[in-house]
């Protein structure tokens, strides 16, 4: 799935869409079922292949989905879908559709089927829950292996975000608690010293 403004990204540049610790919603289906939820704490844990690790409550019905389908859905959503992001955030997939409450159009991945959305988003990751044996018991942090990655190439194109007055509403989100959020934003670029080769 990708629209007009979506494109593909390079498997190389995938840990650069969340590089920069924006919230975001991870999706999961499995026999029928769905769940979209908000995650405050993701990140990229290696480049080749392109791994990252997010924390899920071991309670969460989103995480009952992944571990029964083996993948999930990562999304980057913009600053327009700030009440969005709170919402999915504060409500159980099991009390609810989710998708079908707040009316979230969702594709399919690419590689796995996954949830993904783009409408209001700056990017997604389809990825491969990596099962570890250790961990999924004692820890909330869940691994995957990205096997598909796009970005809205209005603010992340060629491997790099842009921050821009133009793409506002595509600004990442960045949660700091009780519904508080602030907005990746004001980007500014730094100078190489003189006699130092980049």
């Amino acid at each position: 799935m990708t629209s007009i403004q979506f494109r593909p990204v390079a498997l190389e540049h995938a840990s650069r869409l969340i590089n920069h610790g924006p919230t975001v919603l991870v999706t999961a289906a499995h026999a029928g079922r769905r769940n979209i939820m908000a995650a405050a704490w993701s990140m990229p844990v290696e480049f080749t292949p392109p791994r990252i690790a997010v924390v899920i409550d071991k309670s969460t019905y989103t995480r009952e989905l992944i571990t029964a389908s083996g993948g999930f859905g990562l999304i980057v959503p913009g600053a327009a879908l700030m009440d969005l992001t709170y919402a999915v955030g504060s409500a159980s997939g099991r009390d609810l559709d989710k998708f079908a409450h707040h009316g979230i159009d969702a594709g399919a991945g690419p590689a796995l089927g996954m949830p993904v959305l783009e409408h209001g988003c700056a990017a997604w990751l389809e990825c491969r829950w990596i099962k570890e044996e250790r961990s999924e018991q004692a820890y909330d942090t869940f691994f995957g292996e990205v096997v598909a990655a796009a970005a809205d190439a209005r603010i992340f194109d060629h491997g790099h975000w842009s921050f821009t007055d133009a793409n506002a509403d595509l600004h990442t989100l960045h949660h700091l608690g009780a519904g508080k959020f602030v907005v990746a934003g004001n980007q500014i670029q730094a100078k190489v010293p003189a006699g130092q080769q980049t």
